[in-house]
């Protein structure tokens, strides 16, 4: 089965957190110390959605590998037209391709927005 790109919806959530949660512990680039509950990483979701951006995710054999959005990159004025990307991935799918996949997916529907 190969590696399907797709809108997140809320069932993904588990898994996503789960993403999150090692980059928070294991990493440096979320600036968080602390793990995001299950609600916070709902309210985040629904926040980019709500703005019209795509929140996407990595799946493989009904796993979800990886997850990536875009959201504002500043609130001022200036920064209407910018967005920024975030991209995670499950460790044992680094290297594989799934960011990149995932990334020209985000890239494709913001350009589409």
């Amino acid at each position: 089965m190969p590696l399907l790109v797709r809108p997140s919806t809320p069932a993904d959530l588990d898994a996503v957190r789960d993403i999150y949660a090692h980059a928070v512990i294991q990493g440096t680039g979320t600036f968080e110390l602390e793990v995001p509950d299950a609600a916070e990483m709902s309210r985040r979701r629904g926040d980019v959605l709500s703005k019209g951006l795509p929140w996407l995710v990595a799946e493989e054999h009904g796993r979800v590998l990886g997850y990536a959005y875009a959201n504002h990159f500043r609130p001022r004025p200036a920064y209407r037209f910018s967005v920024e990307d975030s991209v995670y991935l499950h460790p044992e799918a680094q290297g594989r391709g799934v960011g990149r996949a995932l990334l020209a997916e985000l890239v494709a529907r913001c350009q589409a927005a």
